[in-house]
């Protein structure tokens, strides 16, 4: 009851809608604003990374097995010709 953040996340349920209680502007405009932004950064550094793991995992890999099967491959072509 003491921390004025935790009221204004309370919800309660009254039928179908749902009543949200808070209490004052506990926030300023500028940390809001600021806040957004962080959030805004921390998901485009979550996209990069999920784009740079996409290449290494499914590109880097992916090409390495292909070339690995063509050189089995062409080696084994190799020595069937010429035996």
């Amino acid at each position: 009851m003491t921390d004025i953040k935790d009221l204004s996340k309370i919800i309660t349920s009254k039928g179908n809608k749902p009543l949200v209680l808070s209490i004052g502007n506990s926030q300023s405009q500028e940390d809001i604003e600021l806040e957004r932004h962080l959030k805004e950064l921390k998901f485009k550094q979550e996209l990069r990374k999920d784009w740079i793991i996409f290449i290494v995992r499914d590109v880097v890999f992916f090409s390495a097995a292909v070339l690995f099967i063509f050189a089995v491959s062409g080696y084994s072509l190799f020595m069937q010709i010429y035996r």
